[in-house]
């Protein structure tokens, strides 16, 4: 990327400072139905159960009106959106901490920020790293019952990006203390961006995807494969939910893709990943309880 697109990502973000927001919304036990649904977990919830980590992310929807997606089905303009050129977004990772689970059927306070704005140079170019932090409260507490710190990275790309090539279909054996084999479809992705109100096109729009944004194939949200991480690990510990998540989408995988997430009790922390043949790694995280 030149200089001159640089200096235009510099400038637009040098007077940016949004305010801090404040949500309220009652977490829905339908809705977390819903997402075990997705998932296959056979699970059903219903009110004052514990809402497990990271599935707070299919509460607080923000649904504008169709005339206000950009045209990559995010909203043009939003709270927390940098005011760059020819914006594209992607989730890069979340750092999560909980005193204790979110109740299901009660009302939830979300209050969020702007944590940190960096830039940085990859290998796709230039890119806008943002750190919103948001805090939610039950009860009326003074102190959050979670805090998460979410990085979104953005560029400033109106063309097509660098070709994604598809990873190695081969899995070699696994050492890890846990693992499984996920299989997500076309209708999970659909599924899954409905729950999370996101109509980022490269998860459902083959030919958007392959011939605007240069993947091979539609994209597996990177929450998803993080939700994958997480559920492996409370599947294995008879539903006991993490209680600390954090983890680093590293390489997008797409649909159809062969991959395995792995999880390691390394004596405290659970260490977590997703691979692929090789032993590419496309996420990395951990987790403790």
């Amino acid at each position: 990327m030149s200089d001159t697109v640089q200096r235009t990502l510099r400038d637009h973000v040098a007077g940016w400072h949004p305010a801090p927001i404040v949500e309220t919304d009652i977490l829905d036990p339908a809705q977390a139905s819903r997402l075990a649904a997705t998932l296959d977990t056979g699970e059903t919830f219903g009110p004052e159960d514990a809402l497990p980590i990271p599935w707070h992310w299919v509460y607080f929807s923000e649904w504008p009106p169709t005339a206000d997606l950009g045209a990559d089905g995010h909203p043009a303009d939003g709270h927390f959106l940098p005011p760059i050129p020819d914006r594209r977004r992607m989730f890069a990772g979340s750092r999560i901490t909980s005193t204790g689970p979110l109740r299901l059927g009660v009302s939830t306070e979300k209050r969020s920020s702007i944590a940190a704005i960096t830039e940085k140079t990859g290998r796709t170019g230039d890119m806008l790293f943002v750190t919103v932090r948001s805090e939610y409260r039950q009860d009326g507490d003074d102190e959050p019952r979670l805090v998460e710190e979410q990085n979104l990275v953005y560029r400033s790309d109106s063309g097509h990006s660098r070709p994604f090539e598809r990873p190695s279909s081969e899995l070699g054996a696994s050492t890890a203390q846990w693992s499984t084999e996920p299989t997500p479809t076309t209708p999970t992705l659909f599924r899954y961006s409905a729950l999370t109100s996101n109509a980022h096109r490269i998860h459902y729009d083959r030919p958007y995807v392959t011939e605007v944004e240069g993947y091979p194939d539609l994209v597996v949200h990177g929450p998803l494969l993080a939700t994958y991480m997480a559920e492996l690990v409370r599947s294995r510990r008879g539903g006991e939910s993490l209680r600390d998540f954090e983890f680093r989408l590293q390489r997008p995988l797409f649909i159809g893709d062969r991959f395995r997430v792995e999880a390691t009790d390394t004596g405290g922390d659970i260490a977590l990943r997703v691979v692929t043949g090789g032993d590419t790694v496309h996420v990395s995280g951990r987790g403790s309880f």
